[in-house]
């Protein structure tokens, strides 16, 4: 029985002698002020006295459902959602009344991954959210966007519970307390679906995936990759935030089965080092995720890392991690990622532009999930080259309505012949692709775009989403 499980129980056995509490014990990720995934079913859990029976109903609805509670004391319950609306009540009956009031339901996201993620509206110490004063200041509780945060905590066993300060109206101080990004993907979905927005927030800075993978999913994909020994330990490893397992047991494990309507995914600076493993890595994540919360089809739309000086501005470290996210994207049905290759900033690792990152995560959603038109929200990708009078001619597909700017030479492309050494090219769109020279090279045989860690986006769709980096070639002797 683990610590937290007991220490329900505890709670449970003291509400049930004073008869002013109810005696049911709800997960924090149940209280005031909550929104629920529309138009679906719901899961609802908690704990009573075992064998007590819990009865369940919703404000917007006549239906009562009633479960038994476990030998352990835990009850789920599932209860039917109707179409966006509210406020309603939610009770929860164990022969005592747990009533949740300014319940909303709506469109509810999971959002997870590391600092660029966790990054709240307020900023870091001395690293600034842009526009976040206005934000935060203009924030009212009568917009429909709620957020639940869960608190950090590493765990060598799938936890039953999670600390957190229950769900948050979208006042002031919460908004600035919030992660920027996340929250800006809300403002957009809320402002254009015209329906309450949930934030389910999960997330840690400077951690890896692997730590957000269950034990299972290490066990069979990288059995001989990790070392996981510890879990069958007591005591946590040194920096447990960076070891498998341990946020899936403490952050994840404790959510499920949470009903929501998709993902979003900022995370991969502490696996850059391990490009060709981030592209097995990130699928398997995605596939635990959708088997575990029982929704196979969870949208899944992540970012791309942006540029940053790392430890050296002129190696490839970045180049290789953005191709590897760009394969996982080709790999994980029902996905998309946003570009942020123009957002980058050489001294910090926490771009100030989260509202463009949340913006653009939104923008897919709203292509791909919901359905709008007009837009196309997806980066463009290189798809194949040529050969033309001595030059290089790139053809990238998802390019609806072409490429931009064009007129000028755009910087950031570099080209090698079979001596494999990289020299500074100019390119130029036009009509039938993006054509690369560089005199220097007179047979050149391979391109660069923006592939070092520290680059500056030139080639955008002609709707504003950067190009990411990308190579023709696929050789790792590169000559620096």
């Amino acid at each position: 029985m683990t610590v937290m499980k007991r220490l329900i129980l505890i709670c449970i056995a003291v509400l049930s002698t004073v008869s002013s509490f109810a005696r049911v014990v709800l997960p924090p990720v149940f209280s005031d002020n909550m929104v629920l995934q529309q138009n679906t079913e719901v899961a609802i859990w908690g704990w009573t006295s075992p064998g007590q029976v819990v009865k369940v109903s919703a404000s917007w609805t006549r239906q009562v459902t009633k479960v038994k509670a476990s030998s352990d004391g835990k009850f789920m319950a599932r209860i039917p959602t109707c179409a966006a609306g509210g406020p309603y009540t939610v009770t929860i009956n164990d022969g005592d009344k747990t009533v949740l009031s300014n319940v909303l339901l709506g469109e509810v996201w999971f959002c997870g991954g590391q600092s660029n993620m966790e990054m709240p509206m307020s900023g870091f110490t001395n690293q600034p959210v842009e526009g976040a004063s206005r934000v935060i200041a203009t924030a009212r509780p009568s917009r429909n966007i709620r957020m639940f945060t869960a608190k950090r905590k590493a765990s060598l066993k799938e936890e039953d519970s999670l600390s957190g300060d229950g769900w948050q109206a979208n006042t002031p101080e919460a908004v600035a307390k919030t992660s920027a990004v996340a929250y800006f993907f809300a403002q957009m979905l809320e402002q254009v679906l015209d329906v309450p927005v949930g934030l389910l927030i999960s997330d840690w800075g400077g951690t890896p995936i692997e730590a957000w993978m269950d034990r299972s999913s290490i066990e069979k994909d990288f059995s001989s990759e990790f070392d996981i020994s510890y879990l069958d330990g007591n005591v946590l490893p040194e920096l447990p935030s960076k070891k498998p397992c341990t946020l899936f047991n403490g952050q994840i494990a404790p959510l499920i089965p949470f009903t929501f309507k998709g993902m979003i995914w900022y995370q991969g600076c502490d696996n850059r080092n391990r490009a060709e493993q981030y592209t097995r890595l990130q699928p398997s994540y995605v596939r635990m995720m959708r088997e575990r919360f029982n929704n196979p089809d969870a949208p899944f739309y992540f970012v791309q890392l942006a540029p940053h000086k790392y430890s050296n501005p002129d190696e490839f470290t970045l180049g290789y991690m953005c191709e590897a996210q760009q394969k996982t994207l080709e790999m994980i049905p029902n996905s998309g990622m946003a570009a942020t290759l123009d957002i980058g900033e050489f001294g910090t690792i926490h771009p100030c532009k989260k509202q463009q990152v949340g913006e653009r995560l939104a923008l897919l959603a709203l292509q791909d999930t919901y359905g709008f038109k007009g837009f196309d929200a997806h980066s463009p990708h290189f798809e194949s080259m040529e050969t033309k009078d001595g030059n290089l001619v790139l053809h990238l597909s998802g390019a609806e309505g072409g490429l931009a700017p064009i007129g000028i030479d755009l910087p950031g492309f570099e080209v090698a012949g079979v001596d494999r050494v990289f020299h500074p090219a100019t390119a130029r769109v036009r009509s039938f692709g993006v054509v690369v020279s560089c005199p220097q090279v007179e047979h050149p045989v391979a391109v660069r775009y923006c592939f070092r860690n520290w680059a500056t986006a030139t080639l955008f769709s002609n709707y504003g989403i950067p190009v990411g980096p990308f190579r023709t070639d696929d050789w790792d002797d590169i000559k620096e």
